[in-house]
């Protein structure tokens, strides 16, 4: 089987029309709609058919990507499955899926085999294809017990496969079902050894039975077979499996694979993330860094493109939150401050209750960007930074004790090292009586638990059991403020010229990094002490460009030249991209002249031969995602009178698609809505809905459903043609069937936050919280 080779400039110009495709709003000027007599979509009104937006092909259809899949022009890895069809354009979907597979791009690889069933509808591959995508969750049963109904329609090869997956999907023990299908993929390979994909299959399912543990002769079978597939198809992404093996084991064996890995598979922005794992271990954090920007590139061009929201993508903040470190690391501090920033603007995707209650995953963006927002701006004393950050939404703490503790150690901290001694004290002062306040309380907790515990005559363990359990839930906030004020108060005593007690005090606090402790000791006259704790942080960050400045600038004030010069060398090496305008970097500068080196200190950067053919980043996307453009329509409302977007221009709207009068639980959604109508205008939000229904329809809706909402709070229009809905993909186009959707758009006519799903959104208090959240931050 001979397999072309693949090309990157094509790719670049794919993904730079995806990079473009956001910056503008290509949209042509609405027309108003002719008015229709019938609607094209009306809600079903047999009780027993799908519900409104639930799909005709059951429930495991009703998630997962529901908009048609662009044909990615190859950029998904050098695949060849053949499947039985008659439609090349199925076989180049599945293809595609395929290589998503081999990507771990698993929701883009799912919309790649609903977009072959679409194509070939008999087809059981497909529905093989979607199982592979979902893993053992239930949605994949669903679809291998589809793919083992219409299995018929396949050929021989096609029904091994299948067979295979079924045995994995079956077995409920893990360990039982690893086996078993480890064993099916190799009995495929046996009986068709020239099958690469085969291959490829056994080497993942090896990979996933596990490896940890194992001897090193195990891992370098695996190893033997991908170089086996390599051999056949040098470009194969099996590329992505060599890091994967090697990466915790011995990341050097995976060298080869950096340069390879991406390009291999360059629209899969995981593809490009994956050398940047083996690149961290060997600490080469600037190359690193370069690997996973690339990675958020692609994802953030392709998600602004496709209006998919950045955390519905599998390991997308997985990505940014480690560029933010290796960022960090390389000295690029503007940088990770503007990654980690945009991680906190983008939109949340929240987790909601049956009762309306809702969380945010603590692997989200927005947590992750928080948390190094937090991290940058201590570790590199950014304190002006932090005290025009304080009350934004970039710094704003939760509600938690913990939360609050941890922005008050920050912020004290920053005044006190501005010269506001003042604020300083009186946030000094609310930490302790915040302090005092969750002491009382844990031992008020323990009090009534051991008490209770006693009465109820329970044994001396289970007492003291029920007493720590009832504190546990005070500690991490307790904890918080006594690290936090022992902090606070050497920041305090510097302060104010007592460098006595801020010695005393700086020798009994803890959880400061060393390299800012170092400097601390300094401050106070400590060199020496300095000197140690300076090349204890080297040390344990070896290869970072914080603690070495900080090594550096300290053997240079105490006189150290050469060993200072040494230091400083080492730092030029690997931070060519130090950002110069923060202070860790620009106090080197006597350092730099005394060595007689330019302002700008900084070595050109060299590109490591192992990191293969790399594009031009900005070719790729941008840098930080940015909301998209909303399509512009011209609706009737139920008198016949327009209403545009255009009409809510300088101004935020929240704009709800619904499926008609028909549909009982979009009214339940509209009624939802209806009351917080007062608390979104507080916000300057208008809210509009977009129907399914005529304009005839309109005037149905509510004296149909509830006699008091004939005034309704606010304007609903038609959409029956579905035009509105197909612009802002509140569509599937599988199943050619409207969804519901709910959009907030910002006043310069960006989308910046959306769901649409099968199910209408009922958690009005989120989106008002977090419409109140994203509209304070940038677009």
């Amino acid at each position: 089987m001979r397999y072309p080779t693949l090309h990157l400039l094509p790719l670049f110009a794919f993904l730079l029309g995806c990079a473009s495709s956001f910056t503008t709003n290509t949209t042509k000027a609405p027309v108003l709609p002719v008015e229709l007599v019938d609607p094209v979509y009306e809600a079903p009104a047999d009780p027993s058919a799908p519900l409104a937006g639930h799909s005709s092909h059951g429930a495991a259809f009703n998630k997962g990507p529901r908009q048609a899949a662009r044909w990615m022009e190859g950029k998904t890895g050098n695949i060849s499955f053949p499947i039985k069809t008659n439609s090349e354009e199925a076989q180049k979907f599945f293809n595609q899926g395929i290589g998503q597979l081999h990507g771990f791009w698993t929701f883009e690889a799912e919309r790649s085999f609903r977009q072959v069933l679409k194509l070939d509808p008999e087809n059981p591959m497909a529905y093989w294809g979607m199982a592979m995508a979902n893993g053992t969750n239930t949605r994949a049963k669903e679809f291998m017990e589809k793919a083992l109904k219409h299995q018929a329609h396949t050929d021989e090869k096609g029904r091994i496969w299948i067979s295979a997956r079924a045995v994995f999907q079956k077995e409920s023990d893990k360990k039982k079902r690893d086996a078993a299908y480890l064993k099916a993929l190799q009995a495929i390979s046996t009986q068709y050894p020239d099958d690469i994909e085969a291959k490829a299959f056994v080497v993942l399912q090896m990979y996933r039975n596990g490896v940890r543990g194992k001897k090193t002769s195990h891992y370098e079978n695996i190893d033997k077979l991908i170089g086996e597939i390599l051999k056949v198809n040098p470009e194969h992404p099996c590329h992505h499996y060599r890091i994967h093996l090697w990466d915790h084991k011995d990341p050097k064996r995976a060298a080869d694979a950096i340069g390879k890995c991406g390009q291999s598979s360059p629209g899969i922005a995981h593809m490009w993330h994956m050398p940047g794992h083996i690149l961290s271990r060997l600490k080469r954090y600037d190359d690193a860094s370069w690997q996973m920007e690339a990675s958020a590139r692609v994802d953030h061009a392709l998600q602004m493109r496709d209006g998919v929201l950045p955390d519905r993508i599998h390991n997308f903040a997985h990505n940014n939150e480690w560029l933010t470190r290796n960022l960090s690391h390389a000295g690029r501090v503007g940088h990770a401050l503007t990654m980690a920033k945009n991680m906190i603007e983008l939109p949340r995707i929240p987790s909601v209750k049956d009762d309306g209650t809702w969380s945010v995953s603590t692997r989200s963006s927005h947590v992750y960007g928080k948390r190094h927002l937090y991290g940058l701006l201590q570790n590199y004393e950014l304190w002006r930074e932090i005290i025009e950050l304080k009350d934004t939404h970039y710094l704003r703490p939760g509600k938690s004790a913990a939360d609050q503790a941890k922005w008050q150690r920050l912020v004290a901290s920053a005044f006190f090292n501005t010269g506001n001694t003042a604020e300083g004290d009186a946030l000094l002062a609310k930490m302790n009586q915040l302090l005092a306040e969750q002491t009382a309380g844990k031992k008020k907790a323990g009090d009534a638990a051991e008490a209770k515990a006693k009465k109820e005559k329970k044994k001396d363990s289970d007492v003291r059991k029920a007493r720590t359990t009832a504190e546990r839930p005070f500690n991490t906030a307790i904890s918080a403020l006594n690290r936090g004020i022992a902090e606070v108060k050497v920041h305090r005593a510097l302060a104010t010229g007592n460098k006595t007690e801020a010695k005393s005090l700086l020798a009994k606090a803890t959880d400061i990094r060393n390299e800012r402790k170092a400097l601390m000791q300094h401050r106070v006259g400590d060199t020496a002490a300095a000197i140690t704790t300076v090349a204890a942080a080297v040390k344990s960050g070896a290869e970072q460009a914080r603690p070495l400045a900080a090594q550096a600038y300290l053997l240079h004030a105490s006189g150290k030249a050469q060993e200072a010069k040494d230091a400083f060398e080492h730092l030029r090496r690997i931070a060519p991209g130090a950002d110069l305008t923060i202070g860790a970097f620009a106090r080197l500068a006597p350092l730099a002249k005394s060595l007689g080196l330019p302002a700008d200190w900084r070595k050109n950067p060299t590109e490591a031969k192992d990191m293969g053919l790399r594009p031009d980043l900005d070719q790729l996307g941008p840098f930080r995602w940015q909301p998209s453009p909303a399509p512009q329509w011209i609706l009737r409302d139920k008198t016949g009178k327009p209403l545009s977007l255009a009409d809510f221009r300088g101004r935020p709207v929240l704009v709800v698609f619904y499926l008609g009068k028909g549909c009982s639980h979009c009214m339940e959604q509209l009624n939802g809505f209806a009351p917080a109508v007062p608390k979104f205008k507080n916000l300057g939000i208008d809210i509009v809905a977009v129907s399914t229904d005529t304009v005839t329809g309109l005037r149905e809706t509510f004296p149909t459903f509830s006699a008091e909402a004939k005034q309704f709070p606010f304007p609903l229009v038609s959409d029956a043609r579905l035009d509105t809905f197909k612009a802002f993909r509140a569509y599937d186009d599988f199943e050619q069937t409207p969804l519901h959707g709910t959009f907030l758009i910002d006043g310069t006519g960006k989308i910046r936050w959306q769901d649409i799903s099968h199910e209408p959104f009922t958690a009005v208090n989120f989106l008002l919280e977090e419409a109140e959240r994203l509209l304070s931050l940038p677009n």
